[in-house]
C-alpha cells in the first residue's frame, strides 16, 4: 500500500480493481461483489487531500476509493461512536440523571467544554452532546456512569472492537483525547456500519442543532460539529468529527449518494476546510460518475 502523501493522485483514489491489497483482505472486504464507480466512466478522480481516505459501498463492503486505508493512526473523537454503542448496549436508563463530576475534566490537550463541574443532565442529553457537539465532559460522564466505571467502559469498547473484527483498533479513553486511541480506516468502516444500527446514534449524531436541559439550570444550545448535516445536498445517516493535534481533523459518515449507501472515512486532514472539501469532492465525483454511467 502506498505510504507517501506526495503520491496521493496515484494511490489516493484507487478504484475497485486496484484495492485488493492485504489490508483490505484482512478486514474481509468483498472485492468480487461490487457496484463500482467505473474507471471507464472517465470521470476524473477527486483530489482527496486528507492523508487517509476510504469510501466503501455499505452493501457490498467494496472499497470505491482508498488512500492509506490500512494505516494505523489516532482517531480523536471518532472514538465517541464506540463510547455511545457500549453505553447503549448496557441498556442503562436514558432518563437517569448523571452529573458532571470533579474528575471529569475533559479539558486535556486544551480541549474546551461548556459543561461545568456539578451540572446534571439525563443520560440521553449527555449522549446527544457527546455525539453531535463532541462534548468531552459528556463522554466522560457517560463512561463514569457505566457499570464498573470508566475502566469498565473502555474495556467494553475494546471488547466490542474485537467482536466487530476491528483488528487494528485500541481504545484507552472514552473521549478520543488520548493519542493512543488508534484505528485504521478499514476498521472504522466496520465501526460506522455498526453504529448505523443504533437509532439514537443516527438521530443524535446527525442533529443540526439541539437544546439540552441542564437539570436545575437553564437550557443550553449546541450545534453539530459537522456542517454537512445542515446541507440539503447530503443525506447523512451517521456522522462524527474529531480533532487532536496527533490525529489532525477527522470525519466519518454513513450517507446515501445517488441512493447508494456509502461509508466515508477521512483522517489526518489539515486545513480548516479540508475534510469537508474532501467529502464534497467525493460526493460530486460519485454523482458525476453516476450521471455518465446512466446517460442514454
Amino acid at each position: 500500500m502506498y505510504k507517501r502523501l506526495g503520491l496521493f493522485m496515484l494511490f489516493g483514489c484507487a478504484l475497485a480493481a486496484h484495492v485488493a491489497h492485504a489490508e483490505a483482505d484482512r478486514v474481509h472486504f468483498k472485492p468480487d461483489n461490487v457496484l463500482p464507480v467505473h474507471a471507464s466512466s472517465k470521470v476524473p478522480l477527486p483530489q482527496v487531500r486528507s492523508h487517509i481516505a476510504l469510501i466503501v459501498d455499505e452493501q457490498t463492503l467494496q472499497p470505491l476509493l482508498n488512500k492509506n486505508g490500512g494505516l494505523v493512526a489516532p482517531i480523536a473523537s471518532i472514538t465517541k461512536l464506540m463510547t455511545a454503542m457500549v453505553v447503549l448496549d448496557a441498556q442503562l436508563p436514558m432518563d437517569e440523571a448523571v452529573s458532571v463530576a470533579e474528575d471529569d475534566s475533559g479539558t486535556r490537550k486544551r480541549s474546551r467544554s461548556r459543561l461545568s463541574i456539578g451540572m446534571t443532565f439525563t443520560r440521553s442529553e449527555l449522549l446527544k452532546m457527546a455525539l453531535m457537539a463532541s462534548e468531552n465532559r459528556a463522554a466522560l460522564a457517560l463512561a463514569k456512569s457505566y457499570p464498573g466505571g470508566t475502566a469498565a467502559a473502555v474495556a467494553a469498547m475494546n471488547t466490542k472492537a474485537r467482536e466487530l473484527g476491528m483488528q487494528n483498533t485500541r481504545f484507552y479513553d472514552p473521549t478520543g483525547l488520548s493519542r493512543d486511541n488508534v484505528s485504521t480506516a478499514h476498521d472504522l468502516v466496520k465501526m460506522v456500519a455498526a453504529a448505523r444500527n443504533y437509532s439514537l446514534i443516527q438521530q443524535y449524531s446527525t442533529a443540526a442543532v439541539v437544546s439540552v436541559d441542564n437539570l436545575g439550570g437553564r437550557a443550553m444550545r449546541f450545534s453539530n460539529t459537522n456542517p454537512l448535516v445542515r446541507s440539503a445536498s447530503w443525506d447523512i445517516g451517521v456522522s462524527k468529527t474529531g480533532f487532536i493535534s496527533e490525529a489532525g481533523l477527522c470525519l466519518v459518515m454513513e450517507a446515501k449518494i445517488n441512493q447508494r449507501p456509502v461509508i466515508i472515512v477521512l483522517l489526518n486532514s489539515w486545513g480548516k476546510r479540508t475534510r469537508i472539501g474532501d467529502a464534497n469532492r467525493i460526493r460530486k465525483w460519485m454523482e458525476s460518475a453516476y450521471k455518465r454511467e446512466h446517460r442514454t
